[in-house]
């Protein structure tokens, strides 16, 4: 038994065994009895065996109690939470701004918001996994929007609605083969290998630069890896978007996409009208290294990422496909603490169907530094730089970055200041910076 049921039993039992010895003392009152025996010969003697039979039947009834008592325990138990689900969470908080170099915007006015993110894992098997997450946030503006860098990776703006954000199943095949698949679950879930090591605050330095390559949408999916045992890894994998239902212009059966608002008609699982996403990708992993190729072929204007251009991610959304490539990779010293930091990397090139000449091709680039355990244990200082995604033709080289130092408060409590921005961001003449204090409360 648990130590709260051990305690119960014995309580009870305590209580019942208390009337039983305070019975058994006005009974045996040998004092009394020794009188009645002088004064009376013809006295019935006691004798060992004259209280078997009542002690008896109180030990009976006390086990007959104590049965009960177990018995009701275990109901309880039966609809407690089950042993083989797992529960974690955490709480963050983020205040901070973003200044325009040239727009005047209420966009920039300092920002306190929140999410709150529930991780439920359950297993049937014991190496099955049915995960579901829930979530809720307030994030408004800048801290869940795509343009100029400043989408956090802590934002969601469900307006304090706490939802399922992900759900999926996933299980082995033999020894070296896992299956996804899942109404709501984003491709990267599902690679066979970890494209950075980079910790971003920003969503636009997540996966080694979340551009065209690597960006992702929750959705319904279903995926596969392979992984052997000398860190080769093979993945495929495809999310499909089914409840889409705004009216547009019809061609063909489909319905021209409009941005903004994130719908097809007649656009069920894997048709001809379907925004999809199919990506498949080979890659090693060493203690110290690893390195990957990904090729991501994106259907019906698939737009998913945090790191474009407004040009770049306009291509995106007119409706075409295109083809990215991404190559990835991330390296990391054997120990802690020391001024070399681990190094994330990622390029992107993407090719366009349909589109004029010179913007039927883009490219990205990333480089994430972090050192770890530089001043407090567990500590770490991040640093991420990189151009977003351009076309070719583009006149300018945008940038962007950011710039933290993350420090344990306690064991749940983590403290991250942070700087971030860049140049020509959205591939014009506007520049911007921000600040953030992030707070996470993990339970």
């Amino acid at each position: 038994m648990k130590l709260f049921q051990k305690l119960l039993v014995a309580s009870t039992a305590m209580s019942l065994i208390t009337p039983l010895a305070a019975q058994a003392s006005d009974t045996l009152n040998l004092e009394e009895m020794n009188n009645y025996s002088r004064g009376n010969s013809n006295v019935q003697r006691f004798d060992s065996k004259t209280f078997i039979n009542e002690v008896s039947e109180d030990i009976a009834n006390i086990k007959g109690r104590l049965d009960g008592l177990e018995a009701q325990q275990n109901v309880f138990e039966a609809g407690a939470f089950s042993d083989t689900t797992t529960m974690d969470g955490k709480a963050i908080f983020d205040l901070g701004f973003l200044d325009y170099s040239e727009s005047e915007t209420s966009a920039e006015a300092l920002k306190f918001h929140y999410s709150y993110t529930l991780n439920l894992n359950s297993s049937f098997t014991g190496d099955d996994n049915l995960y579901v997450r829930l979530k809720t946030g307030n994030h408004t503006g800048w801290m869940t929007s795509s343009d100029h860098g400043g989408y956090l990776s802590s934002g969601k703006g469900n307006s304090d609605a706490l939802k399922v954000d992900k759900i999926w199943y996933q299980f082995p095949v033999g020894d070296n083969n896992t299956v996804w698949v899942g109404p709501k679950i984003e491709n990267y879930y599902m690679h066979g290998t970890s494209p950075s090591i980079y910790q971003p605050i920003t969503k636009q330095f997540t996966l080694g630069g979340n551009g065209n390559a690597y960006g992702a949408s929750t959705s319904t999916g279903a995926g596969w890896a392979y992984k052997a045992d000398n860190g080769f890894a093979i993945s495929s994998n495809v999310v499909s978007k089914s409840d889409n239902s705004v009216a547009g212009v019809t061609e063909s059966g489909c319905t021209a996409y409009v941005k903004g608002t994130n719908s097809y008609t007649n656009s069920g699982l894997l048709t001809d009208c379907t925004k999809t996403s199919w990506a498949t990708q080979i890659g090693i992993t060493k203690p110290q290294y690893s390195a990957s190729l990904m090729v991501n072929q994106k259907f019906n204007g698939w737009s998913d990422g945090y790191f474009h251009t407004a040009s770049a991610d306009d291509a995106l959304v007119s409706g075409g496909n295109h083809t990215a490539i991404g190559l990835r990779g991330w390296w990391r010293p054997q120990e802690t603490g020391t001024a070399t930091p681990s190094i994330s990397a990622g390029y992107d090139t993407t090719q366009y169907d349909g589109v004029t000449s010179g913007t039927d091709s883009s490219d990205m680039w990333f480089v994430g530094l972090q050192w770890q355990d530089m001043f407090t244990a567990d500590d770490k200082i991040g640093l991420a730089f990189g151009q977003p995604t351009k076309h070719d033709d583009e006149t300018v080289d945008p940038f962007a970055y950011e710039l933290y130092y993350s420090y344990k408060a306690n064991d749940s409590v983590t403290i991250t200041p942070t700087v971030f921005g860049g140049q020509d961001r959205e591939g014009d003449s506007e520049d911007v910076f921000g600040a953030l204090l992030q707070t996470t409360f993990k339970f």
